[in-house]
């Protein structure tokens, strides 16, 4: 992907990198990209909270354990 300004993402790009960074670390101008245009928007950083929070209830439903078995 050749981009004319290399820190300039659509929300499209950025929701794909957010997705990308759960399972790998992200290279520099990705995360100064990412970092610009979180600044910038309302909605990007909203779905970062849903997927921390979708993460996060994941991460408690994989240790639930049902007592009184």
């Amino acid at each position: 992907m050749k981009v004319a300004y290399p820190l300039r993402r659509t929300c499209k790009e950025v929701s794909a990198l957010l997705i990308a960074r759960e399972d790998r670390a992200l290279p520099l101008l990705e995360r100064a990209a990412l970092r610009v245009h979180m600044a910038m928007c309302q909605a990007c950083p909203r779905f970062e909270r849903q997927l921390l929070t979708m993460r996060n209830a994941m991460r408690q439903w994989r240790g639930y354990t049902e007592t009184g078995e």
